[in-house]
């Protein structure tokens, strides 16, 4: 290349830059360089949380039965989940029903799978001091699942794990919060949730979505309640409330956070007077202002819902935690509706909204504008006096049957039984 045209490249890629700094900012440009080795260092090959031996193959499986326990003698039960980050909801309600079970009298162990081979005894450092009312100890799943009557994959990943490891002599079971292959375009992740669903598992479905979801794909489970922590979240605050609080999970899709910027954006364009409260990720650079907590303690956050008039909760497969916490507190939810959501949450007293910003943002006004001592009050009666209790014992319930043989769940499926055609009536995508 000559020296004039390098130059005057080097001028074009100069003035290149001034361009993108004065319109996106040292924020953008750096984004724009991140992602641009992202994709040319494949970055999304991190995403992937299975390693390639521990993918396991519905039409190929072949699990060894075990014995059943004797009745009488408490259960060892193994809870297979990745490494948790403090705050987890998946793993808070996780750890909601492994607790239930040591108040029935059994033992529960944490078995961590981590495709990155990260410190096992500093996320046993995180579990134990995140949740320490649990009383569950913590092992790596390299050191095997030696010991344990019944393991419980958590998620489609470790679902994956616990049928790869088919030559360990173990009740099988599937605790299920969300249909999963709905989390991801129809493509790699997708089939391979789906396919979890046909290991041979029993299946534990928490709430009527989950169940509602695997019934129309052609696959059994055993239906647990859905439940409400009513005890951390309570209304303490009975008089003046202003302000909306939006639970925000970039990294989510399923989430909508990107839909719920759009949506506060045209909300404080309407009502600048009103503080935009953010929580569950550290924001910036909205093009609006808010006041940005973070990921606060349930405590912190239950006084965060006692301040606000109204809140924003979105959700496009299950409901999130949320919208209940936030009633409980007296702070009216904003919900994107759908009939997921409605299947386990469906106030009264909360906004219903078409998922468009100009929708969400009309719900949140008119709660802001409901909202008052006497409507924070309903709103926390209306889910008075329910807890996660009901769905402790019925998990119990469900484990003791498979591990003592008296389950009427059963295994969901007999997945070496399966030609193309079954597989096709289990999962419609494969259409």
């Amino acid at each position: 290349m000559s020296r004039p045209t390098a130059m005057r490249r080097a001028g074009h890629l100069s003035a290149n830059l001034s361009a993108k700094l004065r319109t996106e900012g040292p924020g953008g440009v750096a984004r724009r360089v991140v992602r641009r080795l992202h994709q040319r260092l494949d970055g999304a090959a991190l995403d992937f949380n299975l390693l390639p031996e521990d993918v396991a193959d519905s039409t190929a499986l072949v699990l060894r039965t075990p014995p059943f326990v004797p009745d009488g003698r408490p259960l060892r039960v193994g809870w297979l989940c990745t490494p948790p980050m403090a705050g987890s909801g998946g793993h808070t309600t996780m750890f909601r029903v492994a607790r239930a079970l040591v108040d029935a009298g059994h033992t529960c162990e944490v078995v961590l799978y981590d495709r990155h081979r990260g410190d096992t005894s500093a996320s046993a450092a995180v579990i134990h001091s995140s949740w320490p009312w649990a009383e569950t100890r913590v092992r790596s799943i390299d050191d095997g699942l030696g010991g344990l009557d019944v393991v419980v994959a958590t998620g489609w990943e470790t679902a994956h794990v616990l049928a790869s490891r088919s030559e360990e002599v173990v009740h099988r079971a599937y605790f299920i919060q969300d249909y999963e292959p709905l989390f991801y375009p129809h493509g790699t992740d997708h089939a391979l949730a789906a396919d979890t669903y046909r290991f041979g598992f029993t299946n534990i479905a928490l709430g009527g979505m989950v169940h509602r979801w695997l019934t129309m794909t052609g696959v059994p489970s055993a239906p647990v309640a859905w439940g409400r922590d009513t005890h951390t979240y309570s209304l303490s605050n009975r008089g003046h409330r202003s302000g909306v609080a939006f639970f925000a999970r970039p990294d989510t899709p399923r989430r909508g956070y990107r839909l719920g910027v759009f949506a506060l954006a045209e909300f404080h364009r309407r009502n600048p007077d009103q503080e935009i409260h953010v929580f569950g990720a550290d924001v910036a650079g909205l093009g609006f202002p808010v006041t940005c907590h973070g990921r606060p303690t349930p405590a912190e956050l239950n006084e965060l819902y006692n301040s606000c008039a109204a809140g924003l909760a979105l959700s496009f497969t299950n409901v999130s935690m949320v919208p209940d916490e936030m009633l409980a507190a007296g702070c009216l939810p904003v919900v994107n509706d759908s009939p997921d959501v409605r299947a386990d949450f469906d106030n009264p007293h909360a906004e219903w909204a078409l998922p468009t910003p100009t929708s969400l943002a009309l719900a949140l006004e008119r709660a802001v504008t409901r909202s008052s001592p006497a409507t924070a009050a309903a709103a926390a009666a209306s889910v008075a006096g329910t807890s996660w209790g009901r769905t402790g014992s019925d998990v119990v319930r469900v484990i003791e049957d498979l591990a003592h043989g008296r389950s009427a769940a059963g295994p969901t499926v007999s997945a070496k039984a399966l030609d193309g055609a079954g597989q096709e009536a289990l999962d419609p995508s494969a259409r």
